[in-house]
């Protein structure tokens, strides 16, 4: 009898085990199936979305950190940066934690296998042009900043960016700056009825476009500066206006939230792109992808597809306006300023950020990369920054234009400008930060001395003159002098250690 109820209970647990395997195995085939379909989504979403880029070849450094750190590649996340010398800005009712101080990176497994890269021979080409160039600013510039691990850059943040006095070390003497000639007034183009707060220059470099606090936006012939034609449709302040390059469009955007697609054959709006919550300061064109970027004063940057208007991206993270953006072909490819003191580098196919700058101390009003050099710099009312890509290390600082810093323009020759909220221009030398002329132009007769501010400015693209926008409606035009010479306007310069402000 005993005999007969173990074999019963036995092929009862048998039984049951079968079910139990089976239903495991049901299981496991199911989870597979749910991921193959999510990946299969994936692919599909991304030879929709990202069909033109996915197979451009994986800039080389990203093979590099993969070979030397086989563990990021393999699942672990490694940290975003956050590197400054002063405290991550926490914005209003919002509370930083241990986990909301430092992002962390997505898995790079599927990151670097899309990332948008410069083709192989003109990447070569790029390194080859600009490493000499980097390697001259490195050996020269203050490197006090630069010079900081990233913990003590993390103990100040905790510390809620209490200064550190074994940070105060002593700046490096200056190299002797090159030699630039002299800026003059060219030309002084009226027009608007509003302060001008915009420019672009388009690729053929016949005429330019300006944007206005009258609503308009105006184009303007380069050689004679006479106008050519005006544009309305914005109902509020126009604050960026960009023309592409790859298409007969202009960009318009301004304080009524709207952003707007221009066909320069029709002469009328042919696309408007809805999205963001407030005025929107500042937009940018992707050079190589159709892919448009604004920011705005709802603290987002959004990246739209320029064909689909669709909103491929909405870059969240600063806490308050942002004030400035700048596309480039390499990695970083989205670079924001903010008025919460900090600069973001960005990754464009993740839409997260993959660098966080907090050196500054006041709004970051504008930002301009460098045409040749794999560098850039930023403006704002306490200094002038410049940084090297891709992580966004400091270099140096450009310290004396004291003022509210609204644009900066920098040319091939090394020639940065800068201009400010009380109508001066300050020309630097990007090498060694030297400031080689100061111009302060005399406002509109018939405008107020208050109505003195510089809104922005840029190089045409043959970099022989210089265009600024001004609260006192006009638009400037200034040239080199050809005439100055070394001997006749020389470098005041002197080799001794600069004291400058390191904070």
């Amino acid at each position: 009898m005993d005999v007969q109820k173990h074999s019963v209970h036995t092929l009862v647990f048998r039984s049951l085990k079968r079910t139990h395997d089976m239903f495991v195995s049901d299981h496991a085939k199911s989870v597979t199936l749910d991921e193959e379909s999510n990946k299969i989504k994936m692919d599909v979403k991304l030879k929709a979305e990202y069909g033109p880029v996915l197979h451009m070849p994986v800039l080389k450094e990203v093979k590099d950190r993969a070979l030397q750190h086989p563990g990021n590649m393999q699942g672990e996340d490694p940290e975003y940066l956050i590197t400054g010398t002063h405290a991550y800005p926490s914005g209003p009712g919002v509370a930083l934690t241990v986990d909301t101080k430092l992002h962390r990176n997505p898995s790079e497994v599927g990151v670097h296998s899309m990332a948008l890269a410069l083709p192989p021979s003109r990447a070569r080409q790029e390194a080859s042009r600009t490493a000499a160039s980097v390697a001259e600013i490195h050996r020269h510039a203050g490197r006090t900043e630069r010079s900081h691990p990233q913990s003590s850059a993390l103990s100040i943040m905790e510390g809620g960016g209490t200064r550190n006095s074994s940070l105060m070390r002593k700046a490096p003497t200056m190299p002797k700056p090159q030699w630039h000639p002299p800026w003059k007034l060219f030309r002084v183009i009226s027009g608007h009825l509003g302060w001008v707060r915009s420019i672009a220059v388009e690729p053929g470099n016949q005429w330019f476009v300006t944007g206005s606090a009258d609503r308009t936006i105006k184009i303007w012939d380069l050689a004679s500066g006479k106008l050519k034609l005006s544009l309305t449709g914005h109902i509020s302040t126009v604050r960026g206006v960009a023309v592409s390059n790859r298409s007969p469009y202009l960009f318009s955007c301004g304080e009524d939230k709207q952003v707007k697609c221009w066909d320069l054959e029709y002469n009328k709006v042919i696309r408007h792109y809805h999205g963001h919550l407030s005025a929107v300061y500042d937009l940018d064109l992707h050079p190589t992808i159709d892919v448009l970027v604004t920011c705005s004063r709802d603290a987002t940057a959004r990246v739209w597809d320029i064909r689909t208007k669709a909103n491929a991206h909405t870059l969240t993270g600063h806490t308050n306006t942002v004030a400035t953006v700048r596309c480039q072909a390499a990695e970083p490819q989205i670079i924001t300023g903010s008025h919460d003191s900090t600069i973001r580098l960005w990754d464009l196919i993740a839409g997260k950020t993959r660098a966080t700058l907090t050196n500054h101390k006041k709004s970051v009003r504008t930002v301009v990369l460098h045409p040749r050099q794999y560098t850039f710099a930023s403006g704002s009312a306490d200094n002038i920054k410049q940084w090297m890509f891709p992580d966004g290390n400091f270099i140096q600082n450009l310290s004396g234009h004291n003022a509210i810093i609204n644009t900066l323009a920098v040319n091939s020759d090394g020639v940065l400008v800068s201009g400010a909220d009380n109508g001066t221009i300050h020309m630097w030398d990007w090498r060694t930060g030297y400031n080689f002329q100061r111009i302060h132009a005399a406002v509109q007769p018939g405008s107020l001395d208050s109505e003195s501010g510089i809104f922005a400015c840029m190089f045409d693209n043959s970099e022989s003159r210089l265009i600024t926008a001004e609260a006192d409606k006009t638009i400037k035009v200034y040239k080199e002098d050809d005439s100055a010479t070394e001997e006749s306007h020389p470098i005041n310069w002197k080799p001794e250690i600069l004291k400058r402000k390191r904070f």
